[in-house]
């Protein structure tokens, strides 16, 4: 994670190469989007029965969706997962002068390296094969995380580097027909059509009094997730009438574990 941490038409062509989809925008998409507003379940760290009423949840890629659903398919795009850099190709972590992987510190994940269009490309096609097995299980979208990792990468990559990256998993996406979410970067927010993205998933907007950044360009397809109760108080006095919102635990643990945590508007 990286919290820690009506899709307006546009136009464009798809193009195919031998490593992947190519930078250009992608198609104008025909895929189910999220309902707006609807109870909201947060379960990539492991699945469980949703509570009476979800409409809408998140699982790990490597999960199944629930049926009757709307499902949302959890994929760490923009870094390895905690310590697995060595999964990738050498040449394919952010390194920096040293030759050392750039490391998102709070989560020991390394940052893949977004900096040159070919090896967009090449991690468009390892991360295109993982959105290909979200829909073939029967999810309705994708949720990339770590889309904000530019930030971390002590300026090695900048906003262009991941916005030109998810225009690749953007088009991967609705070429499968899934729908594809924006995952914070609130300050790429107004790129939001140019980039492909449907929805957007904010993680702490409703702490950091942000929101508003998101739903000026998504409307109410903003799925909100706060870790405290006092970021849950201000996304649900401000914004819960119109976005879903939920709050979890920091690990979003499944239902049963002793930390495990779930409230909404509703509880207040």
């Amino acid at each position: 994670m990286s919290v820690r941490r009506r899709m307006a038409p546009f136009a464009a062509v798809v193009l195919l190469s031998a490593c992947g989809l190519s930078e250009a925008a992608p198609v104008v998409p025909d895929v189910p989007l999220p309902p707006a507003g609807a109870a909201f379940d947060y379960q990539i760290g492991g699945g469980y029965q949703p509570a009476p009423g979800v409409g809408v949840l998140s699982r790990d890629r490597e999960d199944t969706p629930v049926p009757g659903l709307y499902t949302i398919c959890y994929v760490n795009a923009f870094q390895s997962q905690p310590g697995a850099e060595s999964d990738w190709d050498h040449d394919l972590i952010l390194r920096d002068a040293d030759g050392d992987p750039v490391m998102d510190g709070d989560w020991g994940e390394a940052l893949l390296d977004l900096s040159t269009p070919g090896k967009r490309e090449r991690i468009a096609a390892v991360v295109g094969g993982w959105i290909d097995g979200c829909a073939a299980k029967g999810f309705q979208a994708v949720e990339p995380d770590n889309y904000d990792s530019f930030t971390r990468s002590a300026g090695l990559l900048d906003a262009d580097d991941a916005q030109a990256f998810i225009r690749l998993l953007s088009a991967r996406a609705h070429a499968a027909g899934l729908a594809i979410g924006q995952k914070n970067a609130a300050e790429l927010s107004a790129n939001r059509v140019a980039n492909g993205l449907d929805f957007a998933i904010a993680e702490e907007c409703g702490e950091q009094d942000i929101c508003d950044e998101f739903t000026p360009y998504f409307d109410n397809l903003v799925i909100v997730i706060e870790y405290t109760g006092a970021g849950l108080d201000n996304a649900c006095a401000k914004w819960g009438a119109r976005l879903s919102v939920v709050q979890r635990d920091l690990d979003v643990l499944p239902d049963g574990e002793a930390e495990y945590l779930r409230r909404t508007c509703d509880d207040l």
